[in-house]
């Protein structure tokens, strides 16, 4: 650079800086060009801040889907301010007793999961039903040896109130994964809230759109050292065929807890048969699990199609059993009719449970926005939540605020990004305004790992490929690491809460004493309680 124009004046640079910049949105080599020119002027890092972020898009781009033109005057964003504060100030705390606790988990719904998701409603400025929720929180995920947490030590923890070790349930620290003999040490066990609620009288059940041995819902009643475990089959691989350890399944019919829940809806059917009763079965002890649960009890009821679950005279039984599935649930968007929805599972539940005048407890597992989010597959991820809003709204709805406590909360989160700068009417599964340094649009979505990376890179050429036409072809969206599972994200999980003692759950706290504030609020387990 030459000492004349190392000496311009301030206003031509600044005037040079406007030229500058323009061109490099053009080109898409902003930072580049912006570098230079704001050398020249006085105040470097006011210039780079207006320079990397450009007013794109302008004030009145925009269609007109998501907002309107009183949202560009003040008196608009401060009448919505005093009307927050106002809902705030009323608010009363609420400090009866839980008679009934129902526990929703939305399985990797971090942050970014449920704000993205709320484009789905509408935009941005939608609300999910949990988010209506007066008190929040946040939970610490990780688990005794690992940073970021696995779906089977969070459901210990959020459950039985005990950190674990990654990939087990139900047990403490000291079983690590795959310790058979660590399991069948029962004084290593940990019970949930589930039996908590058992022993003081109440109902227990469970809900999830995974298969009902998966990790989440398994914390509610199995105690085991490695979650894999579902089925005899692949315990025998580990322990041997003689360990005498009852495997996932087995637990769920005969175990403490399993043997006394009233409601288990979801998939998983293969892991309760043989294949000489089911050619897709997994177990290959010989044994129907689920003839065995029907035999237990004339008032034992099992239903296995929407159709069932819906028409099933809720009146003639005590307990009931629902696998609508092989495996886990169909995702939503691409489920027949004869599959239930989330929604409808949780309505079924909470009808069944309300039978009983002692209160109960329940868990609901949206489990399907994990897998989704493995898979990179943001779109389904998103409307996975969508439909878990909607089962949280059915469930307050049929629930009283003043006896029974909702929360709702995620195990972990996942490596997953909501990134600028598009317009907020936008498509949120489309791709960005701006294109990257190699002149390639990028999604507004994306990962940090996972299978999308051998959608979207070019590993020959070293280079993106076009994510408009990929997203053309794929579900995925793009991994920046490929990985043939993404993984989850190890920073904190919102919590939201509804009704009895909810106010216990702002902060930020141990994912562990989500159980204990549960169970102070409906008066049960040993340890402290309301009443």
């Amino acid at each position: 650079m030459s000492q004349q124009t190392e000496k311009l004046p301030k206003l031509t640079a600044l005037l040079l800086l406007v030229v500058v910049v323009v061109v490099a949105q053009t080109t898409r080599h902003t930072a580049e060009a912006a570098t230079t020119i704001c050398e020249l002027a006085d105040n470097t890092d006011d210039c780079m801040e207006n320079a990397m972020h450009p007013d794109f898009p302008t004030k009145h781009q925009h269609n007109g889907k998501a907002y309107s033109e009183p949202e560009y005057t003040s008196d608009f964003w401060l009448q919505r301010s005093k009307e927050f504060v106002r809902q705030q100030a009323s608010a009363r705390r609420n400090k009866r007793v839980a008679k009934n606790v129902i526990l929703f988990l939305g399985d990797g719904m971090g942050l970014t999961t449920f704000t993205a998701a709320r484009n789905m409603l509408g935009g941005p400025e939608k609300q999910l039903s949990f988010e209506k929720f007066p008190y929040t929180g946040f939970s610490k995920t990780y688990s005794v040896n690992t940073m970021v947490p696995d779906s089977a030590c969070t459901s210990t923890a959020y459950l039985c109130g005990v950190k674990g070790n990654h990939g087990t349930i139900g047990v403490n620290g000291r079983v690590e994964r795959t310790d058979c003999a660590g399991m069948a040490n029962a004084d290593n066990h940990v019970h949930s809230i589930a039996k908590w609620a058992l022993d003081a009288g109440k109902s227990a059940g469970l809900v999830t759109t995974t298969r009902v041995t998966h990790a989440s819902p398994a914390g509610v009643y199995a105690h085991v050292a490695d979650r894999e475990w579902e089925n005899d089959a692949v315990l025998a691989d580990d322990c041997g065929a003689d360990s005498g350890l009852p495997d996932i399944a087995q637990q769920l019919i005969y175990g403490e807890v399993g043997k006394q829940l009233k409601v288990i809806f979801g998939g998983g059917k293969r892991e309760f048969l043989d294949t000489q009763f089911y050619k897709k079965g997994k177990r290959q002890d010989g044994r129907n699990l689920i003839a065995e649960y029907l035999e237990q009890s004339p008032d034992n009821a099992f239903v296995e199609t929407r159709e069932q679950l819906l028409n099933l005279k809720l009146d003639s039984y005590k307990r009931v059993l629902g696998l609508f599935e092989r495996s886990h649930l169909e995702y939503h968007l691409d489920a027949a009719d004869t599959q239930p929805t989330l929604k409808e599972m949780t309505v079924r539940a909470i009808e069944m449970l309300k039978k009983e005048d002692g209160g109960f407890f329940l868990f609901v597992e949206g489990g399907r926005i994990d897998t989704a989010h493995h898979s990179n597959m943001a779109q389904y991820a998103l409307d996975e939540t969508v439909e878990f809003s909607k089962a949280i709204a059915a469930a307050r709805e049929l629930t009283s605020e003043e006896d029974t406590l909702i929360v709702v909360t995620a195990d972990h989160s996942h490596a997953f990004s909501y990134a600028g700068y598009q317009d907020r009417d936008s498509d949120i599964f489309d791709v960005a305004p701006a294109e990257g340094t190699d002149d390639t649009p990028y999604l507004t979505l994306s990962y940090a790992n996972g299978p999308g990376f051998e959608d979207y890179y070019n590993t020959e050429k070293f280079k993106r490929r076009n994510p408009q036409k990929v997203r053309a072809q794929v579900n995925s969206f793009p991994a920046t690491a490929p990985l043939e599972s993404a993984t989850h994200g190890g920073e904190d999980v919102a919590v939201f809460a509804s009704g009895p003692w909810s106010h216990l759950f702002t902060g930020v706290y141990e994912q562990n004493t989500i159980p204990h504030m549960m169970a102070y609020a409906s008066c049960v387990g040993d340890g402290l309680k309301a009443c």
